[in-house]
């Protein structure tokens, strides 16, 4: 039994073979996965091949994390979400809702990608910035600082949304 202090007590679980840290009994971790001491997984999560869940880390909901995916630091993949391919999120990023993160994408700093928005390809958010609604960032797109991309813009390319820059609606490249 373990409680991952998420309002429903302690339930059953047991320490992943492969790193030590806590997997709920409801969710679906791999062998193959490394699930670092103080890393969890709850609630119905699943999580394999070759991903790797490590520092503070949290999966929990319905997320989906596979392929050589990184989930580190604080960061948190919840709801829906799914983290795949050679993606990371880490630091206090979050990414939830129906979110995706792939490809070669990262999330970092106190960055979230929430809604359906989907950043993948070799895009990066990071700093305080947030992806959400319809949004998508990819390509070698930079999206941190302060800066929002959200609705159903599509940031892509070698573009920087930066500072405290809004971007929605539009598609730049």
């Amino acid at each position: 039994m373990y409680d991952f202090q998420d309002g429903n007590g302690p339930v059953a679980a047991h320490k992943h073979p492969n790193g030590g840290g806590w997997v709920a009994a409801t969710a679906y971790v791999s062998r193959t996965v490394y699930v670092g001491l103080e890393a969890k997984v709850s609630g119905s999560a699943w999580v394999c091949d070759n991903a790797q869940v490590y520092g503070n880390a949290w999966v929990y909901g319905n997320a989906m994390v596979y392929g050589n995916a990184m989930v580190s630091g604080n960061a948190m993949v919840y709801g829906n979400a799914c983290v795949y391919g050679n993606a990371w999120v880490t630091g206090d990023a979050w990414v939830s809702g129906d979110a995706i993160v792939s490809g070669n994408a990262e999330v970092s700093g106190n960055a979230w990608v929430s809604g359906n928005a989907q950043v993948f390809g070799d895009a990066q958010v990071f700093g305080d910035a947030q992806v959400y609604g319809n949004a998508e960032v990819y390509g070698n797109a930079r999206v941190y600082g302060n800066a929002g991309v959200y609705g159903n813009a599509k940031v892509f390319g070698h573009i920087k949304v930066y500072e405290n820059a809004e971007v929605f609606f539009w598609t730049w490249n």
